[in-house]
C-alpha cells in the first residue's frame, strides 16, 4: 500500500488529539493501543524514507589490463 505524507500528517494529528481511529487512503482504522498507532506510523515514515531517500550506489568495474 502506498501511502502518502497526509496520511503521516492525519495520522500523527489522530496521535496529537487522543483518538483510537483514524481514516488512512478511505479506510477507517481503529487502534488498539498508542503503540499500536506510534507503530503503524513508524511503519509509514519508514516507507515514505525508503521512497524518497532511497539514492542508488553506482560501482564501476576495474580492470588490471586494457583500458
Amino acid at each position: 500500500m502506498a501511502y502518502t505524507q497526509a496520511n503521516a500528517d492525519r495520522l500523527r494529528s489522530a496521535i496529537a488529539k487522543g483518538v483510537a481511529s483514524a481514516e488512512l487512503n478511505g479506510e477507517k482504522l481503529t487502534f488498539r493501543s498508542l503503540a499500536d498507532m506510534r507503530a503503524t506510523l513508524a511503519m509509514i515514515e519508514a516507507e515514505l524514507a525508503g521512497a524518497a531517500g532511497g539514492a542508488a550506489r553506482v560501482s564501476y568495474p576495474r580492470t588490471t589490463r586494457g583500458l
